[in-house]
């Protein structure tokens, strides 16, 4: 083999030992993953660390940390071994769509709605394996960590492609239990005398806002129990512990069967959030990206 090619394939390899490392926290379950010692994983970062002349991975007895150095060289190698399996697919691509796709969906909204989709999309595409990761963490597909990810609301200015998938509003509901032991509230300033279940990644004084005779207002609430998440605060709701104002997708199924009662809709805002698909986009957008972004485009909305 060249000298040139077989240094390529080495730098390669070293790319995606070093990323098996970070993803899987240890040279031993690396090791385990590319079917190689500890001893061997060990020895190869050491050859990448003394090339590069710096220290990518702080060692200690119980776990493993990148450095500054080591979080520029991930990133480098995220990106590179997508960018080679991209052109590896775009080549096999010219057939049927095909390779691992990487999707990322926010916890309730991809469990309810992107997830029984998959299915489907499986019969149609059978050479496409979907890696899908439901998360509220916000990953970076700039740098390689997931093809594809759903977001909702407004979208940070970059280089990254965004296709609209459609638009979800928000309800205010709670049980008929509740209601019947507390009262239902007639007026938005009602909520001050109710126990108003909200999120913990909101801002530090919740508010929910209203509109009335044409004006929009605020109002703060306070409740006792904040999530993460709407499919959590919708439960929550459902079993009698307070009022939720939620994403309406999350709470769908126990509107339509009776577990949870919408209020106060003539002083509905209005408001919705914009859901997209981002991508990295350009010439080259392999066609299993292509066409699970026109899948869910079709489906979701």
């Amino acid at each position: 083999m060249d000298a040139k090619l077989a240094g390529g394939a080495d730098r390669a390899r070293a790319l995606a030992l070093f990323a098996s490392v970070v993803e899987h926290g240890s040279f031993s379950a690396a090791g385990r993953v590319l079917d190689l010692s500890p001893s061997a994983v060990a020895r190869a970062i050491d050859r990448i660390e003394t090339r590069l002349g710096v220290r990518l991975l702080l060692r200690s007895t119980r776990a493993l940390s990148l450095t500054i150095e080591g979080q520029s060289y991930l990133q480098a190698a995220r990106r590179i071994l997508t960018d080679l399996d991209d052109a590896e697919q775009q080549i096999a691509d010219q057939g049927a769509p095909r390779g691992r796709l990487r999707v990322s969906a926010a916890l309730s909204h991809g469990r309810l709605c992107v997830v029984p989709l998959l299915g489907a999309f499986a019969a149609l595409y059978p050479h496409i394996l979907v890696d899908i990761a439901l998360t509220d963490t916000l990953v970076d597909i700039a740098a390689g960590q997931a093809d594809i990810a759903v977001r909702f609301g407004p979208l940070a200015d970059s280089t990254l492609m965004a296709r609209k998938l459609g638009t979800t509003r928000r309800v205010i509901v709670a049980s008929p239990d509740y209601l019947a032991r507390h009262g239902t509230p007639l007026v938005p300033e009602d909520l001050h005398r109710h126990n108003c279940l909200n999120f913990n990644f909101r801002r530090a004084e919740p508010v929910w806002p209203f509109r009335r005779e044409g004006q929009d207002f605020a109002l703060s609430v306070r409740g006792n129990i904040e999530a993460n998440n709407g499919e959590t605060l919708g439960q929550l709701a459902a079993i009698g512990i307070g009022v939720a104002r939620v994403g309406a997708f999350s709470v769908a199924e126990e509107v339509a069967d009776g577990r949870l009662v919408p209020l106060l809709a003539d002083f509905d805002p209005g408001d919705v959030e914009v859901i997209h698909a981002v991508f990295v986009g350009g010439v080259s957008v392999p066609a299993r990206v292509r066409v699970f972004v026109d899948f869910l485009a079709a489906h979701l909305r």
